[in-house]
């Protein structure tokens, strides 16, 4: 199966297998969209702009393979609890960022690390599908002084302790320290290709869509590269509805005929 994206005037077609959504949570003012914004664009914004929620898309050409990459930025405040749990269903690599200056922000990380190993664990009793979860526990904010930590490593660390496909990063957005080897890591336990991390790929500019997704495709002026990547500037959020039967196609493509418990989203 296909699936088709259209980007600009261009329509690039990435195999279903080869697409990935990564969830971002967290409290609010942790730094969640900052470090988007670095993976996305290399950038840090000092001004603070709430998020309700933000969605990006990024495709990939590595070695002649496409792969999409959505991003999923949510709300610290989770306004809706429904649509959080939606996300955490729909998700298939995740980022809970907190705070090292904030103690309410690291408890707030635990409270979601329990609820995404339930909720998923929920999906994964319907549809029989890997007990892997790639995850990175993230303490941003690490350019700060000592005297203003709340949190202590070996806190952190105690989180992923007994999970090998969960991680420990204390990073700074501003600073860029930490942000790539944690995009590697994440997506080495995934077991998606390293060049999907942001200092291992040539990012490009949207004009070169029309040959982007050929498996010849190669910018003369770089050597020695085989792995690009490039933002979708005009990429939406799937529907809620389109989510749900997302959902509803992986519980029912097992075909299994007796009951069980339902999954729902409240």
């Amino acid at each position: 199966m296909m699936k088709t994206m259209s980007t600009g005037n261009c329509t690039l077609n990435v195999p279903a297998k080869n697409s990935y959504r990564m969830v971002v949570l967290g409290a609010s003012r942790v730094g969640k969209s900052s470090i988007v914004s670095r993976f996305l664009n290399g950038r840090f914004e000092d001004q603070y702009t709430p998020t309700i929620e933000d969605f990006h898309r990024k495709v990939y050409n590595i070695r002649g393979d496409m792969y999409q990459l959505d991003i999923l930025d949510t709300s610290g405040n989770h306004p809706f609890p429904a649509m959080r749990r939606l996300s955490i269903l729909t998700g298939d690599v995740f980022i809970l960022v907190f705070s090292l200056d904030n103690r309410e922000s690291f408890d707030e990380v635990k409270r979601l690390q329990k609820q995404i190993l339930e909720v998923k664990s929920c999906l994964k009793n319907k549809t029989k599908e890997s007990a892997d979860l790639p995850m990175v526990i993230c303490g941003n904010k690490n350019d700060h002084s000592e005297i203003y930590r709340k949190v202590r490593s070996d806190e952190g660390e105690n989180l992923v302790s007994s999970d090998e496909n969960c991680a420990y990063f204390e990073v700074s957005a501003k600073k860029n320290t930490n942000v790539d080897e944690m995009f590697y890591v994440l997506f080495s336990m995934a077991k998606l290709p390293h060049e999907m991390s942001p200092a291992l790929h040539r990012k490009i500019s949207i004009q070169y869509g029309d040959t982007f997704q050929q498996k010849s495709f190669r910018m003369r002026r770089v050597k020695d590269m085989d792995a690009y990547g490039m933002i979708s500037p005009f990429a939406r959020r799937p529907s809620v509805n389109s989510d749900l039967k997302y959902i509803k196609s992986k519980v029912l493509r097992e075909g299994q005929s007796r009951e069980r418990e339902k999954c729902t989203i409240q």
